[in-house]
């Protein structure tokens, strides 16, 4: 696909927007709010910096992306729709019975999904193995981890991390959607895990801290993670729950909740 301007980007993610808080809405079920928060990182990947061909999903060059916080499946569908995969007219079909779109990923449902996520905590072991397959099949293709602040509390997030670099693993790229919020609370007051870069950096992984909305910094950030060598690679991206929409900024009230009509009415004039 041909990559799209910053500008560009920043039009496309307001459309995603628009689509998360249309299929939540519709479904009356789901996770407004941190699809919204994830939304700059997916729009950066799909539509600028991975490499991949909707007409042939299993093309065996495609870069990967593994959504581990599964559900924030809204904002992936969307990204995905907006990229070619499918009819962006199915996305209202979100959490109905039959639909290829689940309320957590579900690669036997939909051609395009590298991994099933939903069960917090794996997406990295599983970016691990695919990036170790990578490279004794000598490919150059990138694996792309989308994570979540909550999914730091998982022992199994750290076995990962502490493989991949035991191994040397490269072409492997974490971003973490650090929205300070999880299902019960912030972050914090559940279970600080800061300060993550020393964390990070201790399991001899490259770290970047960005700006997780900024397109820029996005795109900066992911290219400076490609060229990493014998090292995986994590850029810790800070983000806002509910990003775009005024009334679910911060407001940890939206994370498994769907707007309702009127607020879907007043979301969506808001990101007209």
């Amino acid at each position: 696909m041909e990559k799209l301007s910053v500008e560009q980007l920043k039009a496309k993610s307001k459309l995603i927007r628009r689509h998360i808080i249309e299929m939540t809405g519709a479904a009356a079920s789901g996770h407004p709010g941190g699809s919204l928060s994830s939304v700059e990182i997916l729009t950066a990947l799909y539509f600028n910096l991975m490499e991949f061909n909707p007409q042939d999903p299993q093309w065996p060059d495609r870069d990967r992306l593994i959504m581990s916080k599964g559900h924030g499946s809204p904002a992936l569908y969307a990204a995905m729709a907006e990229s070619g995969y499918f009819d962006p007219k199915t996305l209202i079909s979100f959490r109905k019975l039959g639909s290829p779109l689940q309320g957590h990923p579900d690669r036997k449902k939909l051609p395009g999904v590298e991994a099933s996520t939903g069960s917090l905590g794996q997406g990295l072991s599983f970016g691990v193995g695919v990036s170790m397959a990578r490279r004794l099949d000598k490919k150059d293709y990138y694996t792309y981890v989308i994570t979540s602040d909550g999914e730091m509390n998982e022992g199994q997030t750290w076995e990962a991390a502490a493989m991949a670099a035991h191994h040397k693993v490269d072409h492997l790229i974490a971003i973490l959607d650090d929205n300070k919020y999880q299902l019960d609370s912030s972050t914090q007051e559940i279970c600080d895990m800061e300060p993550l870069t020393e964390k990070w950096k201790a399991f001899h992984w490259h770290v970047q801290e960005i700006d997780g909305h900024d397109l820029k910094a996005i795109l900066n950030a992911v290219e400076k993670a490609q060229k990493v060598k014998d090292q995986p690679a994590i850029i810790i991206a800070h983000t806002v729950k509910g990003k775009g929409v005024s009334f679910m900024e911060g407001n940890n009230a939206f994370h498994g909740v769907a707007p309702t009509p009127e607020q879907v009415r007043i979301a969506l004039k808001e990101l007209e």
